[in-house]
């Protein structure tokens, strides 16, 4: 399984998104669309970036009721994207009909991650305000095994959690993991993070990168020292 850089693009439309792009030249990317760029574009821009060849991890989170959330995955399916994700906390069921409406008459789909928790929640937010009483790590490890319960190929977690996940349910199970910065790097309102050196020790599929490359003066010189922290 090779490694890769999942570029943030948190952008808030096609213009802002294309002059990003430009700046990488003929490289081919893998871009996160999340939700701010998809509302306000919708599904085309999607389909343009696969156009230019770059892989496309289309962050919309759903989180609701089982049938709503397999009719909305049918949909994310024909746009032909790479990976996808939905809240773990959605339960297991959510969860099975999701991969149902992802999976397409010829049996491929797209990859499917559960986020567990988001990187900007602290185990003194969820107990405080979700009143989750457990420790931070025993309630993503809970996620996950349900993820795989469910049949999605892995999860999104803090890359501190990664060798816990990977230890329980094995090297294939997909870690992606945001919350990433450089040493020298602003953490802005991350709370659980790590290096993209760090990240790779720890053994993280994938890692999402946004503004310490979206918003640097030179994209491409940071997203290849990126790359050669984290991929070697």
């Amino acid at each position: 399984m090779g490694k890769d850089i999942i570029i943030a693009c948190d952008f808030s439309g096609r213009e802002e998104l294309l002059g990003f792009v430009e700046k990488f030249g003929e490289r081919k990317l893998y871009l996160k669309i999340g939700m701010e760029l998809f509302f306000a574009e919708g599904p085309g821009i999607v389909r343009e970036m696969k156009a230019k060849g770059h892989r496309i991890f289309i962050d919309l989170k759903p989180h609701d009721i089982p049938n709503t959330v397999m009719r909305a995955m049918a949909a994310l399916s024909k746009l032909d994207v790479d990976l996808c994700n939905l809240h773990a906390a959605g339960t297991i069921a959510m969860m099975e009909a999701a991969v149902k409406g992802l999976t397409r008459a010829d049996g491929t789909r797209p990859q499917l991650i559960a986020v567990t928790q988001l990187t900007s929640t602290s185990e003194e937010r969820m107990r405080e305000e979700l009143l989750i009483e457990r420790p931070i790590d025993e309630v993503v490890m809970q996620y996950a095994q349900n993820a795989k319960a469910a049949g999605l190929d892995g999860i999104v977690c803090s890359p501190l959690e990664v060798p816990k996940v990977k230890n329980a349910y094995g090297e294939s199970f997909l870690t992606v993991t945001p919350g990433v910065r450089f040493a020298d790097g602003d953490i802005g309102d991350q709370s659980r993070v790590t290096t993209p050196a760090n990240a790779r020790e720890l053994g993280s599929d994938y890692i999402v990168v946004g503004r310490p490359i979206t918003a640097a003066a030179d994209p491409l010189a940071v997203y290849e020292r990126c790359m050669t922290e984290f991929v070697g």
